[in-house]
């Protein structure tokens, strides 16, 4: 018997940290802050105002909820983050479908390959932070739900809770795993290293790899049309 296999590696158990999503949200504020302004024909006066304010009150909920930790009188403070969470989803679906409209009628936002890169590039951040966020707070009951492992059994299995010799004793996915599966999901249009196991996850996955695989085939056929 190896040493490790006598004194196996145990997870340092602790709440997680809201900082982690709570910069991401704010990042991706000041990117479609940012991205909005540089594209033509938009101002501070013209921008659609519903998402930033969802995202800086999604922000706040977020830095409010930190410290509490796994105290259960934060509870409302996740129903909240959890309907703000569903807004911005939304929001980026809505994103999405503007970007498509403004392609097929070669808006001016898509009538150089720099507009057209920001605009396509600042919709899939959008839609992956929120998936990432919306598998982050459903996932197994939520953060709060997945520190204390209330579940039976996840929504999500992890490379490291399938096989946990890959893993110290007591291991659970945090938001930057959640992002990870967002991302690989939108590059890949499938699963890869992680897979979804409840019906939520199979059918909120199949949506994010249908609106990557929409995104990038107007973006590349767009490009390849203003590059000509």
């Amino acid at each position: 018997m190896t040493a490790s296999q006598a004194k196996p590696r145990r997870w340092l158990r602790r709440a997680e940290s809201r900082w982690p999503p709570a910069i991401a949200v704010l990042a991706f504020i000041v990117l479609n802050t940012a991205v909005r302004l540089y594209l033509p024909g938009e101002s501070l006066a013209a921008l659609p105002w519903l998402g930033p304010v969802v995202e800086v009150i999604l922000f706040g909920v977020l830095i409010v909820s930190n410290p509490l930790g796994v105290n259960r009188s934060a509870q409302w403070l996740r129903k909240v983050a959890i309907a703000l969470v569903l807004l911005l989803l939304g929001a980026a679906l809505w994103g999405t479908s503007v970007l498509m409209v403004h392609i097929i009628d070669a808006a001016p936002q898509t009538a150089s390959a720099g507009y057209l890169l920001a605009y396509g590039g600042l919709v899939l951040v959008g839609n992956n932070i929120a998936f990432a966020l919306l598998f982050w707070q459903f996932d197994s009951g939520g953060p709060i739900a997945r520190f204390e492992r209330r579940f039976d059994f996840p929504d999500f299995a992890f490379v490291e809770q399938i096989n946990p010799d890959l893993a110290p004793v007591g291991w659970f996915p945090i938001f930057a795993d959640y992002l990870y599966l967002a991302f690989t999901n939108t590059v890949a249009f499938s699963p890869t290293d992680v897979m979804p196991l409840a019906t939520w996850a199979k059918a909120t996955m199949a949506l994010q790899s249908t609106v990557s695989i929409v995104v990038l085939g107007l973006v590349i056929a767009r490009a390849v049309n203003v590059l000509q």
